[in-house]
């Protein structure tokens, strides 16, 4: 098993302020496989996914990536296997301001030892005509498919994705959830998105429902559909 997390708990306060935001998290997930982790806001599916990505530590519990156990690891090693095994795509873009839209996506190439090549990704990502602006220059959509295009051209084995189309309206969410779906297809990252809209695990191979920091659900997509014929 690619990805594989056993009895994971997190909690945040101390004494009466305590709060168990994971209560036990187990689960398995292949190779390529694009999973959606579903729940309302406190199920803990951020915390999650901030474990899988090495950004949170859990209080106990494990962590296995293609045979490495990241649980165990210290610091320098944690920041090795972020740096070459994630690729993050946030709600928010945190694109550099003062760097053009290609300049932005190279900045994730350069922190890989086999990136993907930065013009064909462009192509992909609709991106090639925007490639000397900056990102204020751009729609919110742009900015997001930029957002994408630094995380994915580390050829990441992981692609995790937090709310990526929160900030974003109906149709431009449509084009980036589409991107997404293509990204995990034609360079087959694993995904693990997290979302709080129901709809969007149409388009997932499985989802991962959480009510109050436990598993409530994990079923197969039966009926799998394209990002394009999602309606919500």
């Amino acid at each position: 098993m690619f990805l594989e997390l056993k009895d994971i708990r997190k909690s945040f306060g101390e004494g009466d302020n305590r709060v168990d935001v994971l209560k036990g998290i187990s689960l398995q997930v292949s190779r390529g496989e694009f999973v959606v982790l579903l729940g309302p806001s406190g199920s803990g599916k951020s915390t999650l996914l901030n474990i899988i990505g090495g950004i949170d530590r859990a209080d106990s519990g494990s962590i296995t990536v293609d045979g490495s156990v990241i649980s165990d690891m210290k610091e320098k090693e944690l920041a090795a296997y972020r740096r070459r095994h994630l690729g993050y795509i946030f709600q928010m873009y945190n694109l550099i301001p003062n760097l053009t839209i290609r300049e932005n996506i190279e900045v994730g190439a350069y922190l890989s030892n086999d990136p993907l090549e930065v013009e064909a990704l462009m192509d992909v990502l609709g991106l090639t005509d925007q490639a000397k602006k900056l990102p204020s220059q751009l729609s919110g959509g742009q900015q997001q498919r930029t957002a994408i295009g630094r995380a994915v051209v580390k050829n990441p084995a992981i692609l995790l994705c937090d709310e990526p189309t929160g900030a974003l309206d109906y149709n431009t969410s449509k084009e980036i959830l589409k991107l997404i779906e293509t990204v995990n297809q034609k360079y087959g990252n694993t995904v693990v998105m997290v979302t709080h809209n129901e709809a969007i695990g149409q388009i997932a191979d499985r989802v991962i429902s959480l009510r109050d920091g436990r598993i409530h659900r994990d079923h197969a997509n039966g009926h799998k559909i394209k990002a394009e014929e999602l309606e919500w």
